[in-house]
């Protein structure tokens, strides 16, 4: 070996050296973030996002938990079937009261719970300062603890006059928004709740926690399979992807310093806890696939065809062939978005 190898050999050990350390402190990093704040039990698992947010998995859609001076903020409530193992695990994090629950979406794993959870919480407003009894039930949801969504989460859990709905009042969202977004300040940090028109629904919300920087993305983000696309109740692969970038734009990488803890933590409606770079990722496959559905039906083929040619395939992770959303289910779902009449 010549001075020149040695030089060029020994000029590359540091940073061989800096990799490997990069290497070593995002395993460290991963490690603490997925690693469970409270005693496991009853298939719940509570992790640790930030020292003031948990994710709660295993009792339906990932439930996130804000905790503060100001009490307890919930992002969806699960399915309904644990709420008292659900109740227990925040009981377990902090003595503060539920205050407020968000739900993401109007899909039973992350509604079936509010009626209950709302009632173990509290209102902010008492009810003696309000003006009348009945204003005052109305403004503090009779003393628990207010549901807030899009007016889209309302709209599927209730029905129009004359008909049954497939909720009781007592579980519809007590405050609803038209609008981009809904903003408040609980805890010492802006909270605000934004409407994704037209993505996994038409009722679709992302939370962002803009101190704590963690963002509950709900169904919009799922790292268990392909994205559903509700197609009958207003969602459309292309506003799948529109809220998947804009999640991205919200989003910050953990850089220059990479081999620590940081960044926006990103809370999906099923699966694990991710940073920016998991949702780029996961809208690249939705992308990718979008392009290959569109580019096969300009070709004339039928969805039967398309279904056939398993367009899905490379991405095997996330389909499946049974279960409630298979991969035929996706492929069916962006045909039909992409060959709705406008």
């Amino acid at each position: 070996m010549d001075v020149g190898q040695i030089m060029r050999t020994h000029a590359y050990l540091p940073l061989r050296a800096a990799a490997v350390l990069c290497l070593l402190f995002a395993g460290l990093a991963t490690f603490f973030l997925t690693r469970p704040a409270a005693a496991q039990g009853d298939d719940l698992e509570v992790l640790l996002v930030k020292p003031n947010f948990y994710m709660i998995a295993g009792a339906g859609a990932n439930i996130g938990v804000q905790i503060g001076l100001d009490g307890v903020v919930l992002v969806d409530a699960g399915s309904g079937a644990k709420t008292a193992q659900v109740l227990a695990a925040i009981k377990k994090l902090t003595d503060g009261p539920i205050r407020y629950i968000i739900n993401t979406g109007p899909d039973a794993d992350h509604v079936g719970g509010d009626e209950a959870i709302s009632k173990a919480g509290r209102t902010i407003i008492p009810l003696a300062d309000t003006l009348s009894v009945d204003l005052g039930m109305r403004m503090t949801s009779g003393g628990a603890a207010p549901v807030l969504a899009a007016e889209g989460v309302l709209l599927r859990m209730s029905a129009p006059t004359g008909q049954k709905s497939p909720y009781p009042s007592e579980a519809w969202p007590s405050e609803t928004f038209s609008n981009k977004q809904k903003a408040m300040y609980m805890n010492g940090e802006a909270v605000v709740t934004m409407h994704e028109p037209a993505a996994h629904s038409d009722g679709d919300s992302i939370v962002l926690f803009r101190r704590t920087d963690v963002i509950a993305a709900g169904d919009i983000l799922d790292t268990t399979r392909f994205p559903m696309i509700d197609v009958a109740h207003g969602g459309s692969i292309n506003g799948e992807i529109d809220a998947l970038n804009h999640l991205i734009e919200l989003t910050v990488p953990p850089v220059p310093w990479v081999w620590r803890e940081g960044g926006t933590y990103v809370i999906p409606g099923h699966g694990r806890i991710c940073e920016q770079s998991d949702v780029v990722e996961y809208r690249d496959m939705v992308t990718i696939l979008r392009d290959i559905i569109q580019d096969m039906i300009k070709r004339g083929m039928t969805l039967e065809q398309i279904k056939a040619a398993d367009p899905t395939k490379p991405y095997y992770q996330y389909g499946s062939k049974t279960g409630p959303w298979t991969s035929d289910m996706f492929v069916e779902a962006v045909y039909k978005s992409l060959t709705a009449r406008k």
